[in-house]
């Protein structure tokens, strides 16, 4: 009895890691022109010093020469990946702003370390899609509002109000996410969050989280697509 062949379509293989790396660098050069430039100046700055240092410090040694040139060709690596990956979340992020559940998409994917937070909303206008999200970390509770200000302010207020009932010591912080002047940047969202003073240790953290987890289950809003590049958590690896 013949073999059958089996005809069904094997999966498509993932890129590399230097080919994902070359598809992140096309496009952030596409978002951003110049950011071909700071790259280029992030990698010879440091080669630049080791060549200084090289010279000025191996003295007729060669082998110490070598040595702070290779230091400077891994300093100037190391300066170009974290260049690339910040213009690289920005240009991520700039896909989607504006987007209902944009806000969701950084809180899934690129937190501050000790931060919690989900990717679903905790209220929703139906109208308007405007909504409210919560994170909690060492600055305690933040409430981050998604769109126009006078549109998401009645149900921050709501929200700020249910969090006091049960947690009355925890300070609660607010965020604007939109088209308002003053608003947060969607790809500094992250940077901002970590910025708050410290209020909470580690275990309040997790014990604050539970608590307002358990007010009610956040509403389905779908998180927009286009966030990836390298899981856009350039931040922290560098």
């Amino acid at each position: 009895m013949a073999r059958t062949k089996d005809s069904s379509p094997k999966p498509a293989k993932e890129p590399g890691r230097l080919k994902q790396m070359y598809q992140v660098f096309q496009m952030t050069r596409r978002y951003d022109s110049t950011a071909v430039w700071w790259m280029a100046l992030g990698f010879a700055l440091p080669l630049l010093v080791g060549l200084l240092l090289g010279v000025l410090l191996s003295g007729d040694s060669v082998f110490g020469l070598v040595l702070w040139i290779v230091a400077g060709v891994l300093a100037g690596v190391l300066g170009f990946l974290v260049i690339l990956g910040r213009k690289a979340e920005k240009a991520a992020y700039s896909q989607i702003a504006g987007q209902p559940g944009a806000v969701g998409a950084v809180l899934k994917s690129s937190l501050p370390r000790g931060w919690t937070g989900s990717e679903m909303p905790v209220a929703i206008s139906p109208k308007t899609q405007d909504a409210v999200y919560r994170a909690v970390g060492k600055g305690g509770v933040v409430l981050i509002g998604e769109g126009p200000a006078t549109r998401t302010q009645k149900m921050v207020d709501d929200e700020r109000r249910k969090i006091a009932r049960i947690l009355p010591n925890v300070p609660v912080n607010v965020l604007q996410v939109g088209p308002d002047p003053e608003s947060v940047p969607l790809h500094k969202l992250s940077r901002r969050l970590g910025k708050f003073k410290k209020a909470l240790n580690k275990a309040e953290i997790y014990a604050v989280s539970n608590r307002v987890s358990s007010l009610h289950k956040g509403p389905n809003l779908p998180i927009p697509k286009g966030v990836d590049p390298m899981k856009v958590r350039a931040q922290r690896r560098a």
